[in-house]
């Protein structure tokens, strides 16, 4: 069998598509796209000859703002994340999928053992470990992905790959997992232990553990015959469920080992998805502002364009004694990058890339662009169309600014990667660069590649900053996407999946817990006080105001919400626990639709768009997060045209975790408070319902 990374596309190969990353889907709301993507992967993947795609990603779930891997997964709520790698997995099935990083995967820092110090601990308890971070593991596993990849972390204080309670107990026996469990790159650290604990398959591999001293501890009874089988059968099973036992390609057929010599072309590429890759790319930028209708542009006639971000890395592709390219470090300085790999360092040296564009974030989840054009590139083919002037200065952070110009842009970004957590949300370099622009141009346009959350404080208030665009990390398609929505041929249409606060200090856990003096210095431990209430969660319950709240997001035509409806599935089953039989994914009936919940969307501006309606319910549990989303659905609209929406609650969205009798929970006579809008702070529409 052949594995590779990653999550967003194959990567350290060529011929083959950059995809947008997963927080970038995340922003688009769009399961639909979520769907074609993780289609679109997977016969790349299979055209290669990969057995196995080492993602998606759901852990992290963006617990701790800074935490280097944020971009991977596809936002900070397990209801969006879920229902995103629900589609993920369905879509990828022809190739095979691992969903990882199972589980409390939530920071580099310490991630691994290193200078005698063992890897972090995240400690958690079992309610907030069923109604948040195992909610998405549980969406995949309904999909029917075949694998779970175990993590780096300890979990309570055993390492994951060694985690009984997690691998035996909540995921084959509570969720009914019928696949393999791989390691993690070297996340093995015993043998017997791991192999009693549920761990399948290792990687990389070797005798270190397994191998032949596996042989002799299941020779000397330490590791029972049928666990062994069990091991095999799991893998051979996952395989046949693909169909790879027919007309698969040779592994590693399209993955050569040296791209710098001779060798068989394998183009992984279809035009079929060249669309796919262009409006996932569009639909994962969000604008959070638009003054003076600055957006979109109309017939400008100079441009003047500021900013690291807006060109292209100075190579792209393998070098000799570089792995930059390999683990998407282009726009970076490596050395630094590398220093800090395997996580034993706190965090990275700087916030931001300086060499170019972003295109997806470091480290095994990066893409290898085969093509890739940046900002500059399709802003300079426009101009060129419209005989448009352009000036630019990427160098300076204190540019000459052209006074006739109709619109200034100022394109930065915000670097994270694996095995590094991101040294701070803001830098004073690109804040400053953006003041020193606005001062001289009443149209100033800011741009953000960000692989993680970005705060904007500094700079989003000064009158002359008219526009604020979250760019993500859109693939390979970048800098047409960013075009085609700056002239208003495509219209805005993504959504928060996180908050945006207005300090560092609003937010539950900001940065990664690291090592302290004491008994635990050589066992760093991070203890979840926080429970379920992370990002809108913790704003709502603090009664904080962010800058722009989790799913939030504007576009170039207004909406309207109107005529809820509730209405009880007639005839449902609504007794207090569950009974139905476990498969894959939990119990069956933890899917039955008990409510469906309707409204009319109306698009009430004079521009065709789409909006993202959002469904949150209050339940009625003390302790419970003020709102909880549970439910979306993006719909196009035309202009001052109406559609409706319906959403479907099933048992599991409208229950708590009993820690008792150890099983999904309805609040019986309780009111659960339904609110119905465009964002979790934006719900015009609220109804009640009681079962």
């Amino acid at each position: 069998m052949c594995l590779s990374d990653a999550g967003n596309g194959l990567r350290n190969t060529d011929f083959v598509s950059s995809w947008p990353s997963g927080l970038h889907v995340g922003a688009s709301w769009n399961k639909s796209l979520a769907h074609q993507r993780g289609t679109g992967m997977g016969r790349e993947f299979k055209k290669k000859g990969v057995n196995v795609l080492l993602g998606p990603v759901v852990g992290p779930m963006g617990r701790v703002v800074l935490s280097g891997r944020n971009w991977e997964g596809f936002s900070s709520d397990p209801y969006l994340a879920g229902a995103l790698v629900y589609e993920t997995v369905d879509a990828v099935q022809d190739v095979g999928v691992i969903t990882s990083h199972y589980i409390t995967n939530e920071q580099e820092s310490n991630r691994m053992p290193a200078n005698g110090m063992e890897s972090l601990s995240s400690n958690i308890d079992d309610k907030t470990m069923h109604e948040f971070y195992l909610w998405p593991f549980q969406d995949s596993l309904r999909a029917g992905t075949g694998n779970i990849m175990c993590s780096y972390n300890r979990l309570n204080n055993s390492y994951g790959c060694a985690n009984s309670k997690s691998l035996n107990g909540l995921l084959k026996t509570e969720l009914g997992f019928e696949g393999f469990v791989v390691s993690d790159w070297s996340a093995q650290h015993a043998g017997v232990a791991t192999a009693l604990a549920g761990l399948d398959m290792t990687m990389p591999g070797g005798d270190d553990f397994w191998g032949s001293k596996l042989v002799d501890a299941v020779k000397n009874g330490s590791v029972p015959e049928s666990r062994l089988d069990d091991m095999a059968t799991r893998i051979v099973a996952s395989w046949y469920k693909m169909g790879q036992d027919e007309n698969f390609p040779t592994p590693g057929i399209g993955m050569a080992s040296d791209l710098t010599k001779p060798r068989n072309v394998v183009d992984a590429r279809n035009s079929t998805f060249r669309s796919t890759l262009f409006d996932g790319a569009v639909e994962g930028h969000v604008l959070v502002k638009n003054t003076r209708n600055t957006l979109p542009l109309s017939n400008p006639k100079m441009l003047s364009i500021f900013g690291y971000s807006a060109k292209n890395p100075d190579h792209n592709g393998p070098s000799l004694g570089s792995s930059a390219w390999v683990f998407g470090a282009q726009s970076f300085n490596y050395d630094e990058f590398s220093n800090g790999f395997f996580g034993s360092a706190a965090v990275g040296n700087t916030p931001i890339a300086f060499n170019g564009t972003l295109y997806s974030g470091g480290g095994s989840g990066a893409t290898s662009q085969s093509l890739a054009v940046s900002p500059f590139e399709a802003i300079v083919h426009r101009a060129y169309e419209d005989g448009t002037a352009l000036f630019w200065d990427f160098h300076n952070g204190n540019p000459a600014v052209n006074p006739a110009s109709d619109a200034c842009l100022v394109i930065g970004n915000a670097y994270a990667t694996e095995g590094a957590d991101r040294p701070a949300a803001r830098d004073d370099y690109t804040d400053g660069l953006i003041k020193h622009v606005a001062a001289q141009c009443n149209n100033t346009i800011v741009v953000f590649h960000n692989a993680g959350i970005r705060l904007v404080d500094q700079f989003v208030d000064h009158p002359n900053v008219t526009a604020l665009i979250f760019a993500h990390l859109p693939g390979e398609a970048s800098g047409k996407a960013l075009v085609s929505l700056l002239y208003g041929e495509s219209n805005p249409s993504g959504k928060l999946p996180y908050t945006v606060a207005r300090n560092e200090s609003d937010y539950a856990v900001f940065g990664p817990d690291l090592p302290e003096a004491g008994i635990f210095r050589k066992f760093p431990q991070s203890n979840f006080f926080e429970g379920v209430f992370v990002d809108y969660r913790h704003f709502d319950a603090k009664n904080i105001t962010p800058r722009y709240e989790f799913g939030f997001g504007l576009g170039y035509t207004t909406f309207s919400y109107g005529n809820l409806s509730i209405e009880k599935v007639a005839d449902a089953n609504t007794d207090e626990y569950p009974t139905g039989e476990t498969r894959e994914g939990g119990q069956v009936d933890l899917w039955d639709i008990l409510v469906r919940v309707k409204t009319e969307v109306s698009n009430t501006g004079g521009r065709d768009g789409a909006e993202v309606a959002q469904l949150y319910v209050g339940i009625p549990d003390e302790g419970a997060p003020v709102r909880q989303l549970r439910g979306f659905d993006k719909v196009f609209v035309g202009a001052k045209g109406q559609k409706t929406v319906e959403f479907e609650l099933m048992r599991r969205d409208l229950s708590v975790w009993d820690t008792v009798r150890q099983r999904w929970r309805l609040m019986k006579g309780g009111k659960y408070v339904l609110e119905v809008g465009g964002s979790s702070r934006d719900l015009p529409l609220k109804g009640t319902v009681e079962l």
